[in-house]
């Protein structure tokens, strides 16, 4: 009997998806575990091989958690919106949602090919408006809310109001904008409407307000950071710029403290929580208020060393920074508004990164120093960022590298109010150092001591206080894109107003083009149905507005990290078409318990979600305010690149081995074209780059052979391998497998698809386990000694490893158990049931069909794990050496309680040990119980 993995594999897919197996309860008496994928962006290249590795790893532990009789969620769906899609609908007209129809159905085929026990009945697409309608739902209550700092939480908006009209709002501890102007009661309940929407403004957790952005003129919209690699667009690599513009904003800087708090109740990796740590950036110090000489303007610093005022020689405002134009003289702003442009084409990034390069201008302008009086020259430079704390910072030169080598630069006096101290961050941290000032009330003082002095004399000028500052900054909520969800928003009088829950979604509208509009509004604006009627709470044909009862609505998107803040909530019940799950459903699964995915979304899905969660917590809506428990970041799978050279000097195409010494310039080949001798197919390279047709190919030995380099599967780099080919050639089990057996689930390693053929060789040798070429091999027979210890330190081994996510090992402990049996010449129908269901999470399509041949009706998928016995490894026996005169010449297994007497007795009597003998009596017989028995003759 054959074993037809293709046949296999298709009627064991088929019949899961026919009796929806991993279909699960939203009720049920099992105890619950909620496994999560990262969903995918099903993008037109469909999978490589690299793709599925934290997917297999998941769908193990999901397969496991069934078998120890828990009731598995693990749910599937798609993060649909997004640019490439929308690039796609530009260059080809083609409507973003059949783009993404086509590639969602082959991301489909791939995965069901792949054996995945995935709740399809659950699937979710962010760009099906039945979605987004709980996206934009979530958007408004943001919208009706605020955040109470006393209560530490986020609270209806409508409280606020309350406060506002009896009290005003000096008593209001808010998150909310900065140097909002204060008002009485009496000034609110005199306030026009739309004033009064203009100051709630100032404290809703998502707002709109004039915000410095990454605009990509190229792509048309905004961009996040995380969008952004090297001052380019990570789409298309195009020029970004900064740019201030109105956007929508959400304010995630209210949950700062508590999204570091959270870290400690979750077991995410390290390296990761250390990574939101960094972009959170919490720091204590103070604040420092600088009047501006000939001005009715401060200038607000926030420094976490208010000890080293007295070293301030100059200060340096950050180019965006709103003072710059009003305080900027006559004659330096030709060369002020020159550099504020030649900033603008550098991303924020870029300009963190770059420690070296030393830019600047000076505005013309003074400040006076709180203390001394004195006047300090005010910069511009663009190390220091808009966003971050003030986008102000009084630069000691002397106490910072930075701000000193700005000031050598420029020129700038450089006060040494150190000389003598070490002010290193290491003698700081031991609060060691003693600051040296010309001030009385800070000279001689330690670091510790002379922070908080300084602050209580910054406070009595009334220029400063104690302050905690973060580094995070309100998340940009707009984008200037066509294939996003439409916000539910419209606006009257240029105030924008929440459409009703009940008439949610508000779907994208047909537009003739996917570019902005020719006067620069996002590509909504070619919409001709896009606004909104107040009477029949529908909308209409842009011509009915006739700002009484039509209104305009939003044209901005939202970001593609909308939909993914909240999706795994959404799975919980996502056919709920009333409420964004029931109480229910939210309550039988409380939260993600196993989530796994990418490190790259550590500052981006990872701390918004996060953010939506404890906002979601806040208004009572779920248990828990972290998502997921436990998080592991798989590792990637790299490709080995291929590389043909070309020589600059020539234009030839020169073998690996002739380039040395020559100017060449390294091109990807696709790795389909080259052979396991690394030699090119070179016609075959000619066809795929017609421009290399008539290029010499200069070869060694006859041949043309590939430098190769082990890069990052990619699409670029033509280096990727399909699973499809894989699953074809050798199986999903065996794929499974491979992924696995490659290395820890958290690192990198190389795709070798020769290796392939080990797990695959591993799969039919389990098959010739159970069957040969008259057909099945197992029986009833009695398990022997040595059959179930193998088995039950396989139990043991497969157990610890799926719990604590080594994959790799228990591929190796698969086979070696399945060589022991064969050398043990097992048929036991004991023995081979219990190992099918150890199995099944790796391989499972093998391992149904295992379970089907031995007989049973039910899938293996729900089937009890077997249960360790460790009375199978205690041993019972020892297999003696017995040695004559030292040298072994047989061995004897004996019981383990044997006493001395008895082992010499039995030893003696033996007849290998009278052949050895020959009749000769023993001067001496040493035996050492458990250990060896030595004859000396």
């Amino acid at each position: 009997m054959q074993y037809n993995f293709n046949e296999i594999e298709a009627k064991w897919q088929k019949y899961w998806a026919k009796n929806q197996t991993f279909k699960a309860e939203n009720n049920s008496e099992k105890e619950k575990f909620y496994v999560l994928d990262m969903f995918p962006y099903p993008s037109g290249a469909g999978l490589h091989v690299g793709h599925p590795l934290g997917y297999i790893a998941s769908d193990i532990y999901a397969r496991y958690k069934r078998h120890k009789g828990f009731n598995v969620l693990h749910p599937m769906g798609y993060d649909s919106f997004g640019l490439p899609a929308e690039q796609y609908a530009i260059q080809t007209g083609q409507h973003p949602a059949i783009t993404t129809e086509t590639n969602i159905n082959r991301y489909r085929e791939q995965l069901d090919k792949i054996g995945f026990s995935f709740d399809w009945s659950r699937e979710v697409r962010t760009s099906n408006p039945k979605y987004y309608k709980w996206t934009q739902w979530v958007f408004i209550q943001l919208f009706n809310s605020w955040y109470n700092k006393d209560s530490d939480k986020a609270e209806d908006i409508q409280t606020l109001i309350s406060i506002f009209e009896k009290e005003g709002n000096a008593t209001v501890n808010a998150v909310c904008d900065e140097n909002v102007d204060a008002f009485s009661a009496q000034d609110w309940n005199s306030f026009s409407n739309k004033r009064k929407q203009e100051i709630l403004l100032h404290y809703r957790l998502t707002y709109l307000a004039e915000t410095e952005v990454n605009w990509c003129p190229a792509l048309g919209t905004v961009l996040a950071n995380d969008e952004i690699v090297n001052g380019v667009s990570e789409r298309g690599g195009h020029p970004v710029v900064r740019k201030k513009m109105t956007q929508w904003s959400m304010r995630i800087t209210a949950y700062a403290q508590r999204l570091l708090d959270g870290l400690d109740k979750i077991y995410w990796p390290q390296p990761l929580k250390d990574s939101q740590t960094n972009w959170i950036g919490r720091s204590e110090g103070a604040s420092a208020i600088f009047n501006v000489n000939g001005h009715d303007a401060i200038i607000d610093v926030f420094t976490t060393r208010p000890d080293t005022i007295f070293g301030v020689s100059f200060m340096t405002l950050a180019p965006e920074h709103e003072l710059v134009s009003k305080i900027t003289t006559g004659e330096q702003k030709a060369e002020v508004e020159a550099y504020i442009e030649a900033t603008a084409k550098r991303s924020e990034r870029d300009r963190m990164a770059d420690v070296k390069t030393i830019t600047g201008a000076f505005t013309g302008a003074y400040a006076e120093h709180p203390f001394t009086k004195e006047p300090i020259p005010i910069w511009i430079g663009d190390y220091v960022l808009a966003g971050y704390g003030t986008g102000a910072v009084m630069s000691v030169p002397c106490g910072d590298q930075r701000d000193y080598d700005f000031a050598k630069h420029f020129n700038i006096s450089i006060p040494n109010i150190f000389e003598g101290v070490d002010i290193s961050e290491e003698a700081f941290a031991d609060k060691s150092t003693t600051v040296i000032t010309n001030s009385d009330f800070l000279n001689g003082l330690k670091y510790t001591k002379a922070v908080k002095r300084a602050i209580y004399e910054l406070a009595q000028l009334g220029q400063g206080e104690g302050k905690i500052n973060y580094r995070l900054r309100d998340a940009v909520f707009s984008r200037q894109r066509y294939w996003g969800e439409p916000f539910p928003v419209y606006y009257v009088d240029g105030m924008p107003q929440m459409i009703n829950a009940e008439h949610l979604p508000i779907e994208l509208p047909e537009v003739e083009k996917y570019l902005p509009t020719e006067t620069g509004e996002p590509p909504l604006g070619n919409a001709e149905v896009w606004a909104w009627d107040t009477d029949t709470n529908k909308v209409v044909h842009n011509s009915a507005i006739n700002n009484a009862t039509v209104w305009p609505l939003e044209l901005n998107t939202m970001p593609g990290w909308a939909g993914s803040s909240q999706y795994f909530n959404r799975y919980m019940d996502s056919g709920n078409e009333n409420d964004i799950f029931s109480k229910e459903a939210i309550n039988y699964w409380q939260d993600v318990d196993l989530y796994i995915g990418g490190s790259e979304h550590a500052t981006g899905h990872l701390l918004y979600s996060r953010f939506w969660q404890k906002f979601m917590f806040d208004k009572g809506l779920v248990p828990k305010d972290e998502f997921a428990k436990k998080l592991i970041n798989q590792g990637m799978i790299t490709g080995t690149s291929a590389f043909v050279y070309r020589e600059e000097e020539t234009g030839n195409v020169i073998s690996k081995g002739l380039i040395e010494g020559k100017k060449v310039t390294p091109i990807h080949a696709d790795v389909s074209l080259i052979n396991t001798s690394d030699e090119l197919n070179i016609e075959g390279f000619k066809k795929w780059l017609p421009e290399y047709k008539a290029t010499e190919f200069v070869l060694e030995d006859g041949k043309y052979v590939v430098g190769r380099e082990v890069e990052k599967m990619s699409k670029s780099k033509y280096n990727v391998v399909s699973p499809d080919s894989i699953c074809e050639d050798y199986g999903a089990d065996s794929l499974r497998l491979y992924e696995m057996f490659l290395g820890p689930l958290e690192q990198s390693k190389p795709w070798n698809t020769a290796g392939i053929s080990g797990t695959h060789s591993f799969l039919k040798k389990l098959w010739r386990l159970y069957f040969d070429e008259n057909g099945a091999k197992f029986t009833n027979a009695e398990p022997t000694k040595d059959n179930l210890k193998t088995l039950h330190k396989t139990i043991k081994k497969v157990e610890e490893d799926i719990e604590n996510f080594s994959f790799n090992t228990s591929v190796s402990t698969f086979m070696i158990c399945v060589n022991e049996l064969i050398s043990q010449k097992c048929t036991s129908r004991a023995i081979l049931e219990p190992l099918a269901i150890l199995v099944s999470p790796y391989a499972p399509h093998i391992a149904e069909e295992l379970w089907e041949q031995l007989g049973h009706d039910e899938s293996i998928a729900t089937v009890s794990f077997p249960i360790f016995d460790g009375s199978h490894l205690v041993e019972s026996t020892k297999q003696y050496p017995i040695s004559f005169n030292g040298k072994m010449r047989f061995t004897l297994e004996l019981p383990l309680d044997m006493g001395k007497d008895e082992i010499e007795e039995t030893v003696m009597a033996h007849e290998k040990t009278q052949q050895q003998l020959q009749g000769r009596t023993p001067k001496k017989i040493i035996v050492v119980p458990g250990k060896i028995v030595n004859i000396v003759g």
